[in-house]
């Protein structure tokens, strides 16, 4: 199981790949398999047939997962990609802070 270094939430840009440049909230996180579901990112279209919970059936467009390798956390201060690096705070609590501009997450 791999350490992901983005959590829901998060705004990401994409770095690499079809979708490469756009931003988004992370929507859900994948630690074992070492993807996650980024808003308006990687759509796939889905033929969904109609059942009984669902009683619409055509076609669904919605987020596929991706790598979380191919996004890079997105800094709103900066207005720029970035890393992160932990820092602890006076009371003992640990936040993540921007490596460029010293933002906490």
């Amino acid at each position: 199981m791999a350490k992901i270094h983005v959590r829901k939430k998060d705004t990401v840009m994409v770095i690499s790949g079809k979708d490469k440049g756009k931003t988004g909230e992370v929507l859900s996180v994948n630690p074992k398999a070492g993807k996650i579901v980024v808003k308006d990112v990687n759509v796939v279209t889905k033929h969904q047939k109609p059942s009984k919970a669902n009683t619409e059936g055509g076609i669904i467009h919605k987020e596929a997962s991706i790598y979380s390798s191919k996004v890079m956390l997105y800094c709103d201060k900066c207005k720029n990609v970035t890393r992160i690096s932990n820092k602890i705070l006076d009371d003992g609590t640990k936040v993540r802070v921007c490596k460029k501009c010293g933002e906490t997450f």
